[in-house]
């Protein structure tokens, strides 16, 4: 029987605030993409939020980065579609609308930053499937943020679990929870929800 679990807001922000203490420093350029290449995924996944990363990076093909400019604490989160050869490890080339998501003119051509990898989304993969439902039916804001609310066992064979996700534009900060139920055995969805809260 698949075991019940609960996580609360303490828990996941203890966890939270521990990964945004392994913040990495560097340098962002950008890109208007162009062909799908190394990852076989196009540029324009996830509303163009991608990027393409050193072949010295860790990052790997279709992994989730969350980027922040540190001059206004703007941040995104982009998913991996490409690499550059010999690039420094620590230098991120994003979609040009990613980086003018985190608030900077494309003029200034180099932007510092700080990134890390989004490992809760990562390791929870249904906070990363409702994140690219969300990203698609808002196409005008972006991600600023996102928290790991509960999971719950309403039926031996269904599993749900809720995220909220914070968004924002140019004129308002909405919430919106995302909530999935699925069939733990065979990992298909039975039904997904979005509402703004």
């Amino acid at each position: 029987m698949y075991p019940y679990y609960h996580y609360g807001y303490p828990y996941y922000q203890m966890y939270a605030d521990d990964i945004r203490q392994n913040l990495i420093n560097g340098q962002a350029t950008w890109t208007e993409g162009g062909n799908v290449m190394q990852c076989n995924i196009p540029w324009s996944h996830n509303q163009y939020m991608t990027v393409a990363v050193s072949t010295n990076s860790r990052y790997q093909c279709g992994q989730t980065i969350k980027v922040r400019n540190p001059q206004n604490a703007r941040e995104v989160i982009v998913t991996v579609v490409d690499t550059v050869p010999n690039a420094p490890a620590t230098r991120l080339n994003l979609h040009r609308r990613a980086f003018e998501a985190l608030g900077a003119n494309p003029s200034v051509g180099v932007l510092s930053i700080q990134f890390q990898p989004s490992p809760e989304l990562e390791q929870v993969k249904w906070g990363k499937y409702l994140l690219g439902v969300i990203q698609t039916a808002y196409p005008n804001y972006n991600v600023r943020d996102y928290n790991f609310v509960e999971k719950t066992q309403p039926a031996q064979n269904q599993v749900r679990e809720v995220y909220d996700y914070s968004l924002q534009n140019s004129q308002e900060r909405i919430t919106v929870r995302g909530t999935v139920l699925y069939n733990p055995t065979t990992e298909r969805v039975i039904s997904f929800d979005i509402k703004e809260r």
